[in-house]
């Protein structure tokens, strides 16, 4: 199992009690997969365990909508994020909504060949960049919050991914092969088919404050709130400059790629916390194995590790939240 994570060694799923065995029991029934590899690295700091499962489940599997739209947004965030992980997960989970074919177009690099499907990816796509208008929406109105919730979560996820797992879904890269991602779709069909109790994940959360405006009313409210209270808190692991730092280059970030040479960035001898926090927030598919020595000193462990890159996912995340434009509801004509 070890091979499936970078930095890390998170503690053995058979080995988790409490809270975290009660989140992997759900997750086993609602999500279909046992101990998946993008909840089993959260457990090294078992804080964020439970909230990012409960932003997940509340929104794509138990949220309001059609599973293949969320699914379509879901690739797209993961597209745009270039998560080649997450990717894969969600061609495999299109499959499993019985979308065998549009599975397969994404699959090959084609667009899809419904204009409605192809408006939510490009959604989907459209959401990494912070103040991208979002409106009109390519979905019915009231599916907002579990839309939005979607979007925001897999934003943390793929940082998350992205960061601590190698890029295999399936061991030797399994999931390049069709009849693999079609297997795989089919053993989760039943279980993603299912209707989902609207939440149920709430009671594995510590606080449940308020969230933000475009999901009142819904457990997507309290479960983003969730999550960025638990992540955000890892900000105490850089000292107050560090943090300013963070903070300012978020604020001027337009959703692009940082270039290959990773200009502008903090150097890692000088500043490694702050950079392994940008790096999780804008490119965490380059945190390499010298930005984590640099950073590591005798008193870090992989909890601190895990906190640290989920402050930097996380940051980003409230960065695009925060920059929604959402606009008032167009309407339809009458």
């Amino acid at each position: 199992m070890s091979t499936q994570f970078r930095f890390t060694q998170p503690p053995s799923p058979k080995s988790a009690t409490g809270k975290v065995a009660e989140v992997y029991e759900q997750i086993a029934v609602d999500f279909g997969i046992d101990r998946p590899a993008t909840f089993v690295v959260l457990s090294s700091a078992p804080e964020l365990l439970a909230p990012a499962w409960a932003l997940m489940r509340e929104s794509l599997i138990a949220g309001t909508g059609s599973r293949t739209g969320k699914e379509l947004a879901a690739l797209g965030v993961s597209l745009a994020n270039r998560c080649p992980f997450c990717v894969d997960a969600h061609t495999v989970l299109l499959h499993a909504t019985g979308d065998h074919a549009l599975a397969e177009q994404l699959a090959r690099g084609e667009d899809p060949q419904s204009e409605e499907h192809t408006r939510v990816l490009d959604w989907g796509l459209a959401t990494r960049t912070p103040g991208a208008d979002l409106r009109p929406y390519p979905f019915p109105e009231e599916h907002a919050p579990a839309y939005l919730g979607t979007a925001l979560a897999f934003h943390f996820i793929n940082r998350i991914a992205s960061a601590l797992l190698n890029e295999q879904l399936l061991p030797g890269g399994a999931q390049r092969f069709r009849a693999v991602r079609s297997l795989a779709g089919r053993v989760l069909g039943r279980t993603v088919r299912r209707s989902a109790e609207p939440g149920a994940s709430l009671p594995l959360l510590d606080t449940l404050g308020p969230g933000p405006d475009w999901a009142t009313g819904t457990p997507v409210s309290p479960a983003y709130a969730a999550l960025r209270e638990a992540a955000l808190a890892g900000a105490g692991l850089l000292d107050p400059g560090d943090r300013v730092l963070v903070r300012h280059t978020l604020q001027e970030w337009d959703g692009t790629h940082p270039s290959a040479v990773l200009r502008g960035f903090p150097n890692r001898r000088e500043r490694p916390g702050a950079r392994l926090a940008l790096l999780a927030a804008l490119a965490p598919y380059r945190i390499t194995d010298e930005d984590v020595a640099a950073w590591h000193m005798p008193w870090h462990n992989d909890e601190q590790l895990v906190r640290l890159v989920a402050y930097g996912a996380f940051a980003a995340v409230d960065r695009i939240e925060a920059a929604l434009t959402l606009g008032a509801p167009v309407r339809e004509p009458q």
